[in-house]
């Protein structure tokens, strides 16, 4: 099955985050790696494996983003990842010994959130879909992000991704600032019918940052992790903060 892969890494800056991910892929005959013009060292960590192709485009959405790099894939199978997700040696065994040709075309993974290394008890983040036929994918729209809309059959892994974001505060900041305009946007626009209730609570500005403060330390075990998980639940909370904020702008100073 490996043979037949090929990962996918969008990357902006990533140097913090590149190399780590990349140790846990030389088992790849070919990764693609789509670069928006990194300024720092990620291209010069790039080019020092034989296997990677860079191609530079400058970024607009993310779905374009990914969509473009998935024409750039040869190979039957697609790895989509981040540039600060690590690919655990057991999920690399899990996916070595799935059947290429059979009934599953996409499988979804689930993550354990990192703060400096150290994985939690819990994490807010979704399984991803990172793994599927290229024939059978296309990413589409969703809110500040992109979602895999695969035609067939998908499973889950047992096994976990770690996502091990190590760029600094000041980059978090500047990226969530980004997103939340856009997911702000998706908010407003979208009908109330066709909202999730996590959305319907975020829409109400007030409750969210508690909210998830609690989901964080109490419902995900944070508190449990020491300052690591405070760490966590004060960087959600910053999140649904700038979300607010956004949509406060958005509903009362239009022009």
């Amino acid at each position: 099955m490996l043979e037949k892969i090929t990962p996918l890494i969008l990357a902006y800056n990533e140097a913090p985050n590149i190399y780590r991910a990349l140790q846990h892929l030389t088992w790849a005959k070919t990764i693609i790696v789509i670069d928006s013009y990194s300024t720092d060292e990620t291209v010069k960590i790039l080019h020092s494996y034989p296997q990677i192709k860079v191609f530079e485009r400058k970024f607009d959405t993310h779905t374009t983003q990914w969509n473009y790099g998935l024409e750039q894939v040869k190979s039957q199978w697609v790895l989509s990842l981040d540039a600060d997700y690590i690919v655990t040696d057991e999920l690399i065994t899990e996916i070595a010994a799935l059947p290429p040709d059979g009934q599953i075309d996409g499988y979804f993974a689930r993550f354990k959130y990192c703060v400096f290394g150290k994985p939690l008890r819990g994490t807010i983040l979704p399984p991803r879909q990172i793994l599927f036929r290229k024939d059978k994918a296309i990413y589409i729209d969703d809110g500040h992000t992109q979602l895999l809309q695969l035609k067939g059959n998908s499973a889950t892994l047992s096994a976990y991704i770690h996502h091990d974001d190590r760029k600094p505060l000041s980059r978090w900041l500047w990226a969530q600032d980004r997103y939340m305009v856009i997911e702000s946007k998706k908010l407003l626009e979208t009908p109330d019918s066709e909202l999730s209730l996590g959305d319907h609570i975020r829409r109400k500005k007030i409750l969210a940052p508690f909210i998830i403060l609690f989901y964080c330390l109490i419902i995900k075990g944070g508190i449990l992790d020491g300052w690591h998980g405070w760490y966590y639940a004060f960087q959600r909370v910053l999140a649904e903060i700038l979300l607010a904020i956004h949509l406060i702008e958005a509903e009362k100073f239009k022009p």
